[in-house]
């Protein structure tokens, strides 16, 4: 699916996505990339689990409120060497606190092996699997068009120009193919690395290539993965709750920016019907086939920007 986006970008060139996607669609839609999970960071940083309390809730709210309020600090009071990294010193700082509160399990550090090599799978092709799949797809292929777009305005970078929106979701869908065919699960883009960005300020496609190469390298080092399995819930709860925040934020700065006016009556529609439908948790069901989250979002935030009149031809 990301193939055949990138061949229709490719086909109908840039200007048919901005006129498909204007300001008033893609800026509630980055909103929604953050706060539809913000429930998510809530429940870990209180210390909770699909529902069920895992970590004491007075410890997890200790826990998360102090690497919350370091972070925070960090990244507005910090030097300008600790403004690159205020995500690793926060969560540092909570992870030495849980240590003092007795919330870390240290003895599966100590059993781990020095080395290891991650699970593999034979990867086995299934024809009727991958049609089932082929309608699901088109939500991270939309969520990805959003997500350059978000990072590209923390950037101050036109991204769908260079290196091309048509190329990024070539690489985006060329990324699915090599994960499946090791075994792993399909790779998309994420609004928390735009947080962090938006956060650090660092935005250095070097640096990023060599961040990936660290984290694929030490994936073989068994007890650097057991140390951040053993970084409890609640420590990356108030990261998050910082992070998927500013993702929200940075949708806000979009509709600012754009000087897109609410008091249109069109322009109020598209916004407030994509934020409920994103944050509350709206599905569309067709029979085994479901729809929602940011997918349903965009598709609801284009088809109503492109049935709904301009206020000039009303």
């Amino acid at each position: 699916m990301y193939f055949v986006f990138a061949a229709l970008i490719r086909w109908r060139g840039l200007a048919a996505v901005h006129k498909l996607l204007p300001p008033v669609v893609i800026g509630p839609v980055i909103m929604v990339i953050g706060l539809s999970v913000a429930v998510a960071a809530s429940s870990m940083a209180m210390g909770q689990a699909d529902g069920k309390q895992v970590i004491d809730y007075t410890d997890s709210l200790i826990l998360s409120g102090f690497t919350f309020a370091v972070t925070a600090i960090v990244s507005v009071f910090g030097s300008r060497m600790m403004k690159l990294i205020p995500i690793l010193i926060g969560v540092a700082s909570g992870y030495v606190l849980a240590l003092l509160m007795g919330l870390v399990d240290t003895a599966s550090i100590a059993h781990a092996p020095w080395f290891a090599v991650p699970h593999f799978e034979t990867p086995q092709i299934n024809w009727q699997a991958a049609l089932f799949m082929l309608p699901v797809a088109v939500a991270p292929a939309i969520e990805h068009i959003g997500g350059i777009m978000a990072i590209g305005n923390v950037t101050g970078k036109d991204y769908t120009k260079d290196p091309g929106l048509d190329k990024t979701l070539a690489g985006d869908g060329l990324g699915v193919c090599v994960a499946g065919l090791i075994g792993g699960p399909p790779v998309t883009t994420y609004g928390e690395v735009t947080g962090a960005v938006m956060i650090t300020k660092n935005s250095n496609p070097v640096i990023m290539t060599w961040a990936a190469v660290f984290a694929v390298c030490m994936a073989f080092f068994g007890k650097f993965n057991a140390f951040l399995a053993s970084i409890p819930m609640p420590v990356m709860g108030g990261i998050m709750l910082l992070l998927f925040g500013t993702i929200a934020s940075l949708g806000v700065k979009t509709l600012i920016d754009a000087k897109v006016d609410l008091m249109l009556p069109k322009n109020l529609v598209i916004v407030s019907s994509v934020l409920t439908t994103g944050i509350g948790g709206m599905t569309l069901k067709l029979g085994s086939f479901s729809f929602a989250g940011v997918g349903l979002c965009a598709v609801l935030a284009i088809m109503l920007n492109s049935l709904l009149p301009d206020p000039k031809e009303s």
